[in-house]
């Protein structure tokens, strides 16, 4: 059991609103998308000083690819774009990248880009996990073959080939955009993690959102099933 004043080690964010903050101002989808990556630039850049090890964020789910081709084209431009720009000051603050998902299913260019990424990131002490092609259910039903194969079945079989096996466990799950629904993100990961649904759009969450969501989880007291 974990008292009240317990900081969060693990973060994870689902990050919900681009398009309607952009139809809110009258503007493409894809600026939102656009102002939804400062949202993250900005995030990533204030993680020192919170006593988070580890960020995770929902890019792309699996069921994304259902979306207008065009925006979808534009979200893979976005990542290219992003890699590109800000690898070097992941390297310099010591940040290192995971990705889950089956992010290998991804165009070559970019596949190519992430591997490049993550072995420059390798020896980060925080980490800043992005889920790409990601959805929940393909990752349990992964594990739990993968777990069959090794033998009888248990939790612990299951947990060792989650795509976050190495993540410390989640602490935190917040979404914006005021929508209260996991949208099928690290439901095993979540099962005794704290929830804040907040009714901010993601282009205008900031650092200071992170630090109010940190100072509410440390009022929280968690009992993981206990009394």
């Amino acid at each position: 059991m974990t008292g009240e004043g317990a900081s969060a080690r693990h973060v994870a964010i689902i990050m919900d609103g681009n398009g309607r903050w952009a139809k809110r101002k009258h503007l493409p989808r894809a600026m939102g998308h656009r102002k939804g990556v400062e949202a993250v630039r900005e995030l990533v850049r204030g993680l020192e000083g919170t006593g988070i090890e580890c960020l995770t964020l929902y890019a792309f789910s699996s069921e994304n690819w259902k979306r207008p081709e065009e925006e979808v084209d534009d979200l893979m431009n976005l990542m290219r774009k992003f890699i590109k720009s800000d690898l070097p000051e992941f390297v310099a603050n010591d940040v290192r990248l995971h990705i889950l998902g089956d992010w290998r299913g991804l165009a070559p260019d970019i596949v190519e880009m992430l591997e490049d990424a993550l072995e420059q990131t390798a020896q980060g002490s925080r980490t800043l996990a992005v889920a790409l092609n990601y959805g929940s259910h393909a990752e349990i039903v992964q594990a739990a073959r993968q777990a069959a194969a090794e033998g009888e079945i248990t939790e612990e079989g299951i947990a060792r080939h989650l795509y976050s096996a190495d993540l410390p466990p989640l602490d935190l799950l917040i979404r914006t955009s005021g929508e209260v629904r996991l949208s099928n993100f690290l439901l095993w990961q979540a099962a005794y993690a704290e929830m804040l649904f907040l009714d901010v759009l993601w282009p205008d969450f900031t650092p200071d959102h992170l630090k109010q969501a940190l100072a509410d989880f440390a009022e929280r007291e968690r009992r993981f099933g206990g009394r």
